[in-house]
């Protein structure tokens, strides 16, 4: 068994003790619960988005492109 065989060996089973370590504990730990505002907030910027796309697509439509 030369030297690089050994290195491989040895990384393959650093790799497989850090998967472990994913798969029982969280490195990052605990999320936070999401407030009912941030949830709220999330979904007025979705339709804020929404509504501002089908404006500007509207006004591309009547200035800009060729009818």
């Amino acid at each position: 068994m030369t030297t690089n065989d050994k290195k491989n060996e040895i990384t393959d089973q650093s790799f497989k003790n850090v998967g472990k370590l994913l798969s029982n504990q969280s490195v990052l730990g605990e999320p936070e619960p999401w407030e009912k505002w941030e949830t709220q907030l999330c979904l007025w910027s979705i339709g804020i988005g929404i509504a501002g796309l089908v404006i500007l697509g509207v006004l591309v439509d009547l200035f800009l492109l060729p009818g």
